[in-house]
């Protein structure tokens, strides 16, 4: 499969913000529209609500998190052909099927500096 550098996230189905890897930094914000909303709520502790981005130099706990283990994180990455240490790439060819209120969506594209 082909290599995911950008994947919205959606938190009960309503798109809450954009996580994208760019020369090797991963970042994540929140949508506007979703900050906006009288019932936005964070999705971790780690990730508060806030219109700045959060920028690492790896995936974000939160997000690595949600990103299979073991047996099943060996047969996904064999069976969809993805680097297994590649987790954002995971993350977005898998997370449509995750546990709990949040999905994963693969954004397909060029990545430029801004997110949105």
């Amino acid at each position: 499969m082909d290599r995911v550098d950008r994947a919205a996230v959606f938190f009960h189905g309503i798109r809450c913000g954009t996580i994208s890897r760019i020369d090797g930094r991963y970042r994540f914000a929140y949508t506007p529209e979703y900050l906006a909303r009288s019932d936005a709520t964070p999705l971790s502790r780690s990730l508060p609500l806030r219109a700045e981005r959060f920028e690492a130099d790896h995936l974000f706990p939160y997000f690595a998190g949600l990103v299979s283990e073991g047996w099943l994180l060996r047969q996904q990455s064999v069976l969809e052909r993805i680097d297994p240490g590649d987790y954002l790439t995971l993350l977005a060819h898998n997370g449509e099927d995750l546990a709990g209120a949040v999905t994963v969506k693969p954004i397909r594209g060029q990545v430029t500096g801004a997110i949105s």
